[in-house]
């Protein structure tokens, strides 16, 4: 199976997308190909999905659209309300077999979830219930906000308890304004038992690319 990861975060906000991005660029500047998939989006803009429409750009081969964004929902709500208001049912399956196709065509493959772990899928399955059965190692993305260390104990806590690998965490400060910022980091280190890849600055205008410089992929 070719290598890849899945992308959560510690809430929807926090910059998932960013990381995702990122990681695409550092693994194509290390010499590997790449591919993004984002399994389910909510929310649509002038017709067009930003987290797909990035995702896309940031890749370096690329894919039919129905295999990167398998199910593209209109309302910015949680996705199992969202598709049902349409008549969706997500099917966990579905993701899979996509998923399987993408592996390969590209040396790295990172698939971003959405909202956070938990986040409902349908009537009885979850984003845990997907990134199970994808069975990629997992990255956790931490908003470095007030109130960060309870909500990513609590995501390593529960991605662990899938049997899924926490393969590392990026810290994204998303509030200029955090205090103690330094310290809330160096707590996480010291709780989250597996490697720190970066400490993406706040930025009004994050250019990902630019980032990606930040995260250590070597690992």
């Amino acid at each position: 199976m070719k290598p890849g990861y899945f992308v959560t975060g510690t809430g929807t906000g926090v910059g998932k997308t960013l990381v995702s991005c990122a990681l695409l660029h550092a693994f194509s500047a290390s010499g590997k190909t790449t591919v993004g998939m984002k399994p389910v989006a909510a929310g649509c803009e002038n017709g067009k999905w930003q987290d797909v429409e990035l995702l896309t750009v940031a890749s370096t081969m690329a894919a039919p659209q129905e295999l990167v964004n398998p199910y593209a929902l209109i309302p910015p709500i949680a996705p199992h309300i969202a598709a049902g208001r349409t008549d969706i049912n997500i099917d966990i399956n579905v993701i899979r077999q996509a998923c399987l196709q993408l592996q390969q065509i590209a040396d790295v493959m990172i698939v971003e979830g959405v909202g956070g772990f938990l986040v409902p899928l349908n009537d009885h399955q979850d984003s845990a219930d997907m990134a199970k059965a994808l069975g990629l190692p997992v990255i956790l993305v931490v908003g470095m906000q007030l109130g960060c260390l309870n909500h990513a104990l609590l995501t390593a806590r529960t991605v662990r308890a899938t049997g899924l690998p926490l393969a590392g965490w990026v810290a994204n400060c998303i509030d200029p304004q955090m205090l103690a910022l330094d310290e809330n980091v160096l707590a996480l280190e010291q709780r989250l038992a597996c490697p720190l890849l970066g400490v993406l600055p706040f930025e009004q205008n994050p250019d990902a690319r630019k980032l990606s410089a930040l995260l250590d992929i070597a690992g």
